[in-house]
């Protein structure tokens, strides 16, 4: 694992760095994941024919969690690209997954003409609303946060969870809280917005559990194109991390 000083700070990122001499491929994990634990086993099954990054969000996984930086989509998504800039990548793909993917949005809104692919799995693309993690987070009390945070995470523990609940416990409070809040308000403009008017390639990938889902269809007509993991729903790294390593070869 490696590290990087986000520029003006003493915060640190950690991220492993597998080697490739294809495009660059950056993986930004979701709400209460990280990517240390999410993606090695996908990027095994890839192959390292591209070079891959898994970035721990600030907040999050092995990476720093200072109390007094504002963890929103936009913050996340600016010392990303600062990050890109100082590994030098004149190309990248980005994937984001669910909450990771609005800030692999915003972050290829400021890369531009620099992202060759984007690669979203059931990311949120508008503000998110009851029955959702991030809504629930986003509106937990402020005012006794840690202990209502602890209080979720043994909700969530009792329900089965327990892959999610391992690495939301690793993630500082008020990270979770704040980019929750921004889920909750949405993007502006929003991330869905973003999207349809980027003009590299863009592809999302959908859970086979997830489905029927509106969105399969809404997509497919704004030249997203589809892929489906089988036998995994939204938290397929896990579920099947096979089927989403190939879902994510046939989008390269």
């Amino acid at each position: 694992m490696k590290e990087y000083k986000i520029r003006g700070t003493n915060y640190k990122i950690r991220y492993n760095d597998f080697s490739g001499e294809l495009t660059p491929i950056l993986f930004i994990h979701g709400l209460g994941c990280a990517g240390s634990f999410d993606y090695v086993e996908v990027a095994s099954k890839l192959g390292f024919t591209h070079r891959i990054i898994l970035v721990d969000l600030l907040g999050a996984g092995y990476s720093d969690k200072p109390l007094s930086f504002k963890y929103t989509v936009t913050s996340h998504a600016g010392y990303l690209k600062e990050f890109i800039d100082d590994l030098d990548l004149d190309k990248i793909i980005i994937f984001g997954h669910s909450l990771g993917g609005p800030i692999a949005i915003e972050l290829s809104n400021l890369l531009k003409d620099r992202i060759y692919k984007l690669i979203l799995s059931e990311s949120n693309l508008d503000p998110s609303s009851h029955g959702a993690a991030s809504f629930e987070i986003g509106h937990l009390d402020e005012s006794d946060l840690e202990n209502s945070f602890k209080i979720k995470l043994m909700e969530y523990e009792r329900s089965g969870n327990t892959m999610w609940v391992a690495t939301l416990k690793n993630w500082l409070p008020k990270a979770a809280f704040e980019v929750s809040i921004n889920a909750v308000s949405g993007g502006t403009p929003s991330w869905r917005e973003f999207l349809y008017q980027f003009e590299f390639p863009k592809y999302f990938i959908f859970g086979e559990r997830s489905l029927p889902d509106k969105d399969f269809e809404i997509l497919k007509k704004h030249n997203i194109k589809i892929e489906v993991v089988p036998d995994a729903g939204h938290s397929m790294a896990w579920e099947n991390p096979d089927g989403l390593a190939q879902a994510i070869k046939n989008c390269l």
